[in-house]
């Protein structure tokens, strides 16, 4: 049984459609491999590698995925400092820059992009409906912690707009930012869209407008000190095979 560290992943099954990648037709789908890889992820990736790691081990009998989902920022310290892992996976490329820098990681592959959106609870009782509103005195805005790349890019939407905006509070990570939403806690806050379309009912999004909008790119990559070199990789040409992308575009990832 696959196991999810961190922030459990509530992931549906991905039908089993074809593993290779384009470079190697084959990878995903040998048989020789096996054994268990730990990939390190950003919390906004939960459902999408939710669903691609259980897609995974099913055209792969005998492996097991670990996913350990959290900030990248934070992710990034923990590989550095020796956190035992096979696979990366960033919400930013700054943070993934700083595990190749160490010599943790090399040739990392950005597999897709992601952009942000305002969520609000599913009445939106603050009567949100654009960036502007979430300027004013009387709204509770919940973002990302500044070093967090939801929080870095939640503040370039703000710099974009010309607008100053007071967190109630910065949290630890997207899932924890939209978790404040859909309990109340706040009015409205910064998340990417794929956190809106994974939160279904719960939450309403407001788009921004494309002008001063912020996206950030995501980079995949197997880690130096990984332990099952040929199932990190085999993973990593997973995600970027076109069973990979079409899985990232249903959550609503952008192609890169």
């Amino acid at each position: 049984m696959r196991k999810i560290a961190l922030i459990a992943a509530s992931a549906l099954a991905l039908a089993a459609c074809g593993g290779g990648s384009a470079d190697d037709p084959e990878a995903g789908s040998g048989d020789s491999l096996s054994g268990e890889i730990t990939v390190f992820a950003a919390a906004s990736l939960t459902e999408s590698f939710g669903n691609l790691g259980k897609a995974f081990e099913a055209e792969n009998p005998g492996t097991t995925v670990t996913l350990s989902f959290g900030p990248s920022s934070g992710l990034a310290e923990q590989i550095n400092s020796g956190a035992p892992a096979d696979v990366f996976a960033s919400a930013s490329t700054k943070n993934m820059d700083q595990v190749v820098e160490s010599g943790s990681a090399a040739d990392p592959v950005t597999f897709a992009n992601n952009t942000m959106e305002i969520a609000v609870p599913a009445d939106n009782p603050a009567k949100i409906t654009s960036l502007e509103d979430l300027a004013k005195k009387d709204v509770k805005v919940v973002l990302c912690a500044e070093d967090v790349p939801c929080g870095v890019s939640a503040r370039e939407v703000f710099k974009n707009a010309g607008i100053d905006v007071t967190p109630v509070s910065n949290e630890v990570d997207v899932k924890s930012t939209l978790s404040k939403i859909t309990l109340g806690e706040a009015d409205a806050g910064l998340v990417y869209v794929t956190d809106v379309k994974s939160a279904g009912e719960e939450v309403s999004g407001v788009e921004i407008p494309a002008d001063v909008n912020a996206s950030t790119a995501y980079p995949i990559a197997t880690l130096e000190e990984s332990k099952n070199a040929d199932l990190a990789k085999a993973f990593v040409d997973y995600v970027l095979s076109d069973a990979g992308a079409a899985e990232l575009e249903t959550a609503g990832f952008a192609k890169p």
